[in-house]
């Protein structure tokens, strides 16, 4: 195995059109003007690469030569959408999804499980995880979640920002319901992994007492660095490393520092160290935001994140902690939870 591997635990792009597809989004949660926008939506997702385009945080084609990159890829479910409203939009990216793992097969491999990955790896073809963003998606139905496993799902995010079924997510203060619970029982029964990111202090607290399995924060940095509430407190942090849990590091300007000016690799440095004071070496592991946030100009691309290697290296971490953070450590993870 190569020592320059990357896993990047969540991005957006699997369902981040154009900026003109705004509109269409608003129209679409809209009931008067949703059937139309339907349609157009669907057109609009049918006919885009939305993996391999120029100029986006992360694309296929610019991943670095000599890289054995996994990008775990998000259907991201907006807030908002009810129900079977939820479901069909999942539904739409999920199909998106299928038809770019066969359109783009000489470059990447769809996987479910740490082997396949490794597979991807010595093919020369990117490992693309199938994830999903928002427990929405699950329109209150516990049968939802095997229908989840059967399309290759590999991790859920619980909440978005605001609230579904299952719980409340960084911008209101309710715990998880009783459905939630449940919910949580059956994705670890079906071998799905629950990721706390966006998930509110209160709904971590009911997590802790109710997951029996190890759980990811895909995509968050530690609020002692950067005061974001989507970030993670110290204790959650110490909570997380005693139960053989995983910290993606989130490359949002907003997470990485508090007074609004764009990130630095300093600022990811400070998490990284921050992190590793808490005993998470052997946690940590990269959740880039790619396509869902804005990012700063030092981790905008594939090449940059790569570059991530060679940064650590520089600050004083070994090869082989520095491997750990870019791909060991989300592997040896996903080989212990899901095969």
């Amino acid at each position: 195995m190569l020592p320059y591997a990357l896993i990047d635990l969540h991005c957006d792009t699997l369902t981040a059109l154009g900026p003109e597809d705004r509109d269409l989004l608003a129209a679409f949660r809209d009931p008067s003007r949703r059937e139309a926008a339907a349609g157009v939506l669907a057109e609009r997702v049918r006919g885009a690469d939305t993996l391999d385009l120029p100029g986006r945080h992360f694309s296929l084609s610019a991943i670095p030569e000599g890289v054995h990159w996994c990008q775990c890829c998000a259907v991201f479910v907006p807030d908002g959408l009810q129900k079977e409203e939820a479901v069909a939009y999942y539904d739409l990216h999920r199909d998106s999804f299928y038809r770019q793992m066969e359109a783009m097969q000489d470059k990447v491999l769809h996987c479910r499980t740490s082997g396949d990955i490794e597979s991807a790896w010595s093919q020369g073809k990117t490992a693309a995880v199938l994830t999903v963003e928002n427990g929405s998606v699950l329109a209150g139905r516990l049968e939802r979640i095997e229908a989840l496993a059967r399309d290759g799902v590999r991790m859920i995010t619980l909440t978005w920002n605001g609230e579904n079924e299952i719980g409340s997510g960084s911008v209101t203060d309710h715990g998880l319901s009783p459905f939630g619970k449940e919910a949580v029982r059956e994705l670890e029964r079906q071998g799905i992994l629950i990721d706390v990111s966006h998930l509110n202090d209160r709904g971590f607290e009911d997590l802790l007492k109710t997951a029996e399995r190890p759980f990811a924060a895909s995509h968050s940095n530690a609020r002692a660095v950067c005061g974001h509430r989507r970030n993670l407190r110290d204790d959650q942090i110490r909570e997380m490393v005693s139960r053989g849990c995983l910290i993606g590091l989130n490359y949002y300007d907003a997470f990485l520092r508090d007074d609004g000016r764009p990130g630095t690799l300093e600022d990811l440095w400070r998490h990284v160290e921050h992190f590793l004071e808490l005993g998470a070496e052997g946690c940590l592991a990269l959740g880039s935001d790619a396509d869902g946030a804005d990012l700063p100009p030092c981790l905008d691309s594939p090449e940059k994140f790569a570059g991530l290697y060679g940064y650590l290296l520089d600050r004083g971490l070994s090869e082989d902690q520095a491997a750990g953070i870019l791909w060991r450590d989300a592997l040896e993870y996903f080989r212990r939870q899901i095969g």
